[in-house]
């Protein structure tokens, strides 16, 4: 590690060449690397953290550009799948830190997974489900995560410390139903606030893996246009069905093969159905019968039935330009097989 490097964050007493070695040897788990998880990586790899291990299962449109830093026009125009641009945009800022990356849905089958060894895992995602499944892992492991939201302005910050202080469902006990929250397609987000929340996110990620001691979970709002702050003291619920009574139901919950809507995107995801497919031979299969099919990196691309679909090797499907998950899963049957 070139001490030259780090030596200005060094300097920062609470931090020290003892917590810089921590971060050196910490793994991290950030979970979405779009608009939160993107400025989490692009902060933590400035600080030397060893290991991110990164999960998403998107590509990169247009849309993305004005809030998710680690993505360009070119990337957006090749439709990259966002792990993929990440670890291209990361590995240019150089440093020690080694990037792994999954473009995958994470669920409960691949969680264990991809946070094997992790001293952290922190909230990139843009959905509840994924985040109560990260607090039923996180209680359940005991290793801590990091919550984070944001949409419009503002948002909402949270470490989850096993053991020490209330976990997600302490306060929230059940995901509200849907349609009853704002997201980012009904009211919008600014970089800003999204840049206001990472922040708060990473700050806490390196004092978690370098010195956690001492430290007082809460939940902190702030909102970046009005330049308003908010810290509320929590403390856990002893009637919390998770970090209470150690009920873990989103990690038992069976994978399934449902078609979601992503959040703002005009997207479905249909998630794999099976055997991994073949791409070659889908591919092939497409052009027979008139659809012109492009193959991007390990992922295949077409246009049919007035959707564009994006068909990634663990078979998962994202089909653009619709909310219909029926319409999706139609799509996907036809033209890739159920």
């Amino acid at each position: 590690m070139s001490v030259r490097r780090f030596e200005r964050q060094v300097r920062f007493a609470p931090l020290g060449e003892a917590g810089q070695a921590r971060l050196a040897d910490a793994r991290v788990l950030i979970v979405g690397c779009g608009a939160l998880g993107g400025f989490l990586a692009q902060l933590l790899t400035r600080a030397g953290v060893g290991t991110l291990v990164l999960v998403d299962r998107d590509i990169v449109e247009e849309s993305n550009l004005p809030r998710q830093v680690l993505f360009t026009d070119a990337h957006a125009r090749a439709g990259q799948a966002k792990v993929a641009a990440a670890a291209e945009t990361l590995a240019a800022i150089g440093g020690p830190t080694r990037v792994e990356t999954h473009a995958r849905h994470l669920d409960a089958d691949l969680l264990p997974r991809v946070a094997e060894g992790a001293h952290l895992v922190v909230d990139g995602t843009d959905n509840l489900p994924t985040r109560y499944l990260l607090n039923d892992w996180s209680v359940r492991e005991g290793v801590p995560w990091i919550y984070g939201a944001v949409v419009a302005s503002g948002g909402l910050v949270m470490p989850v410390l096993p053991g020490v202080g209330p976990c997600l469902r302490c306060l929230f006990r059940e995901p509200p139903p849907p349609g009853t929250l704002a997201t980012c397609d009904t009211a919008g987000v600014i970089g800003p606030a999204v840049g206001a929340i990472a922040s708060l996110q990473a700050g806490l990620a390196l004092r978690l893996l370098a010195r956690p001691e001492g430290l007082t979970p809460g939940l902190i709002e702030v909102d970046a246009w009005s330049g308003e702050t908010r810290r509320l003291e929590l403390t856990r619920d002893p009637e919390c069905p998770c970090c209470g009574a150690r009920d873990f139901p989103w990690l038992e919950r069976p994978s399934g093969t449902e078609a979601v809507s992503l959040c703002g995107r005009n997207t479905v995801e249909v998630r794999p159905r099976g055997a991994r497919p073949d791409l070659a031979t889908i591919a092939a299969r497409l052009t027979s019968s008139g659809v012109a099919a492009q193959r991007l990196g390990p992922m295949l691309r077409f246009s049919a039935d007035g959707q564009r679909v994006t068909l990634f090797p663990d078979g998962r499907a994202l089909v653009e330009g619709t909310e219909d998950l029926g319409r999706a899963l139609a799509v996907v049957d036809r033209w890739v097989g159920a």
